[in-house]
């Protein structure tokens, strides 16, 4: 049981993605007590987000006094712009938490009260990953944090208790390749390769969401079991054999018309890929000279398999984040697949 005290300074980070709702409680002295992540296909709906800030609550047993928030679900399209985004998952947060202090992560500026974000939304959209940036420079001399979640990977150097991004919105971490579009589950394959080997031949892709990162990962049994929590791409089984029935659908072909162990070479064909496609960005911000050669690559997100794999091939060493955090053993690793939840938590935890 929490002492007063630490009951009275525990803070609830809420991190309110596209797909996911990632929700961090931590006592007063900033250990990580509870952590769940759930499913929320915001796209379909606010009602998706209902449902699961509702569970999120049971499961915390009503949370605690200060909550904090950060987002990327703003880029939903069933919101006109980003700042409508920004502006209705704000308030639909502060009307779910009424009562209690929620307090609005707005990156570089610190927090916002809910009231305030209208101004300056443009510092809300999509500042998750600086949290977890800001969390980990505080704790690492230096480091190259990789952030690989289902659907996005995240890149960040951090040294001397700084955050050395060049960009800040989407578009300009884009442009700077601190964020890449490629994920653990949700990438559809045909956004990583055009074209596969298979049966001695180079095959085209089919344009066509029948497959994605989480049938790949599935069959070169890297996949955490608890990554995937969506329906697949044809709403079928979630085991080896099903993705392996949804790969092959992306070369026209029946799962059945091999074994399954030239599915699984195609997947690690297009694991292989992706992973070259991330280690290339990781190189580009290597090559700016800010860190040492022998940095160490910290993972997080449910993707940081792949993250060891990575480090091994930049010859770093591997940190995983939930390392830095101090977490009861049973909610560590998930602490780390959820990093910008517990970062935002701490970080408004200390904030004035």
């Amino acid at each position: 049981m929490w002492s007063s005290a630490v009951r009275h300074n525990a803070v609830t980070g809420w991190d309110v993605g596209g797909a996911h709702l990632k929700v961090a409680a931590l006592d007063g002295h900033g250990r990580v007590e509870q952590v769940h992540v759930l499913p929320c296909p915001l796209w379909l709906g606010l009602h998706h987000l209902e449902a699961a800030t509702d569970q999120a609550l049971a499961l915390l047993g009503g949370g605690t006094r200060r909550h904090a928030m950060t987002l990327t679900g703003e880029l939903a399209d069933i919101f006109r712009d980003r700042p409508e985004g920004v502006r209705t998952l704000v308030q639909f947060m502060a009307a779910r938490l009424a009562g209690r202090e929620l307090l609005v992560y707005a990156g570089s500026a610190g927090f916002f009260t809910p009231e305030a974000v209208a101004e300056h939304p443009e510092l809300v959209a999509s500042a998750n990953w600086l949290a977890a940036a800001t969390f980990a420079a505080a704790r690492l001399a230096c480091g190259l944090l990789v952030d690989i979640g289902s659907t996005t990977t995240d890149i960040t150097l951090v040294s001397a208790g700084r955050v050395h991004n060049r960009g800040y919105t989407d578009h300009e971490r884009l442009h700077y390749e601190e964020i890449v579009y490629t994920g653990a589950v949700r990438t559809p394959v045909a956004a990583i390769v055009q074209r596969v080997p298979f049966a001695g031949e180079w095959l085209p892709l089919m344009a066509e969401q029948f497959a994605t990162t989480a049938d790949v990962h599935r069959l070169t049994g890297a996949l955490p079991e608890h990554a995937d929590l969506l329906p697949a791409c044809d709403n079928g089984p979630k085991t080896v054999e099903g993705s392996a029935r949804r790969l092959a659908r992306m070369i026209g072909l029946d799962a059945d018309t091999a074994p399954l162990a030239a599915w699984r070479r195609l997947a690690c064909h297009v694991s292989e890929v992706q992973l070259r496609r991330v280690q290339v960005a990781c190189e580009r911000a290597l090559s700016r000279g800010i860190v040492d050669e022998a940095v160490p690559v910290v993972g997080a997100g449910v993707g940081r398999f792949l993250v060891e794999q990575l480090a091994a091939r930049l010859r770093c060493a591997y940190i995983d984040f939930g390392s830095l955090l101090d977490a009861r053993p049973a909610e560590r690793a998930r602490a780390a697949d959820c990093a910008p939840a517990v970062a935002v938590a701490e970080l408004a935890r200390t904030w004035a």
